[in-house]
């Protein structure tokens, strides 16, 4: 039998892996996600779940939500992509990452239908994580959505309840180049008879949505009646301006969370008012508080150090990096503190370690970074990565009078140079992709749990 090192490159080599090689690895169609779950006898139609997609935040969404009914005493299966640092991590029960060595069991059990089907390494992915989750008897499973929605293997399922985070321009070769049209992909999550939680609302996809709510029977005839089973949470009065004291304190302390902790504590009230799942306040109070140490997530606003102040963050596309970058400003201007750290003034620098993959919008995503800053621009160890002389030709084209820029072939190298220019008041960010943020995690200092600040 194959070693777990061993089953992992049997994975990544005979099935293509969209973090691995982007593009070449989708499979549209569900097809061989139908064939994958008949052969293991059809977990997904056992499953109670969640299902939640979005171009932002549908990961911490999913954390939360998962926390929360942890909190609540159930036994929670977590399914997520990409990893940070351990394939497992895709793959949770209360927190827990699936065992090496049920990895290596499912792969040599399923070995000979995997060649012969040669899915791709998302369908397989979600395959084991459907199986284990009824193998292990979970109550309830939380599946974030790999890519898109209509499409997505993940959507053979008929869940509890639906969740859609957001929508903002991402994977444009897959999902259309309009927010209108990337909804339209998203909102292929929605179904008949379920109710669907969305996070935030725009002109271009309010319409899409309450479509395709009307055509699935949840709207009813319009948005005050009884029968009504789709909320927009940005509409709902629970935002942390309108009522401070409903969505509970979080552990995740990004800015662009409260949107996030927002859809999640709509759908935790769904979930308990109208899908028969028990939940109490504590519980939803102790999944938010707690919810990197119930879950394990990471790398959301992740404070790696508080001397220089040291933060990474996953945000890869220019919605997410537009969060960050304010952030940013505003703990340089010193208008964010943060606990037992050396107090940021004006004065200090910033210092930002950043890499991208190829196939984002990096010219977006470059002209919305914060201009006072030194830049360190790196490149991740992919086969996607972006080149960092490129990313710093690309930004010294925006910023011509811009000199405090250097480029980096290693992400360990700009990180060292990074902190060996910086002072103790100064702030060091690390981002730009998950590849990146996954680097520094590996890294021997940074490899184990920690609890985000």
């Amino acid at each position: 039998m194959l070693t777990y090192q061993q089953t992992l490159e049997y994975l990544y080599a005979s099935q293509p892996a969209f973090h691995l090689v982007g593009a070449a690895a989708y499979k549209p169609g569900l097809d061989n996600t139908y064939r994958l779950m008949a052969h293991l006898g059809n977990p997904h139609e056992k499953l109670h779940a969640v299902h939640v997609a979005g171009t932002n935040g549908k990961g911490s969404t999913s954390h939360l939500i998962a926390a929360t009914l942890q909190a609540q005493g159930y036994k929670v299966g977590l399914f997520t992509s990409p990893h940070l640092v351990d394939f497992r991590e895709r793959i949770r029960i209360s927190g827990k990452m699936i065992p090496e060595q049920t990895v290596v069991q499912f792969v040599a059990d399923n070995r000979a239908f995997l060649d012969e089907v040669r899915p791709s390494f998302f369908e397989t992915t979600m395959a084991m994580a459907f199986w284990y989750f009824i193998e292990q008897q979970v109550d309830i499973a939380v599946i974030e959505v790999g890519l898109g929605g209509r499409l997505d293997s993940t959507n053979i399922l008929t869940p509890l309840l639906s969740v859609i985070t957001n929508i903002g321009i991402d994977h444009t070769e897959f999902l259309g180049d309009t927010l209108a049209q990337i909804a339209q992909e998203k909102a292929g999550i929605i179904k008949p008879n379920v109710p669907c939680v969305i996070g935030e609302t725009h002109p271009e996809t309010q319409g899409v949505f309450l479509a395709h709510a009307r055509e699935c029977g949840i709207l009813g005839n319009g948005l005050e009646t009884t029968d009504c089973r789709i909320w927009f949470a940005d509409q709902c009065g629970y935002m942390r301006k309108r009522r401070l004291k409903e969505v509970p304190e979080c552990q995740l302390k990004g800015i662009y969370q409260d949107k996030n902790q927002q859809t999640a504590f709509v759908a935790l009230q769904v979930l308990r008012n109208h899908c028969g799942v028990t939940l109490s306040r504590k519980a939803i109070a102790q999944g938010f508080a707690q919810v990197c140490t119930l879950t394990g997530l990471r790398g959301r606003w992740e404070i790696l150090s508080k001397s220089p102040l040291t933060i990474c963050d996953t945000g890869h596309n220019s919605h997410g990096i537009r969060y960050v970058s304010k952030q940013l400003c505003q703990l340089l201007a010193n208008q964010t503190e943060l606990p037992d750290s050396p107090l940021q003034t004006p004065s200090s620098t910033l210092r930002i370690v950043f890499g991208m993959v190829g196939d984002k919008d990096i010219d977006v995503v470059l002209s919305v970074l914060p201009e006072q800053a030194v830049y360190y621009f790196t490149q991740p160890a992919t086969s996607r990565a972006f080149s960092a002389q490129q990313l710093q030709a690309k930004w010294q084209a925006l910023h011509p009078t811009h000199i405090d820029n250097l480029s980096f072939t290693s992400v360990s190298e700009a990180l060292a140079a990074a902190k060996k220019d910086a002072s103790s008041k100064d702030i060091i960010f690390i981002g730009g992709s998950n590849y990146i943020v996954g680097e520094v995690l590996s890294a021997p200092h940074n490899n184990r749990t920690i609890t985000a600040q």
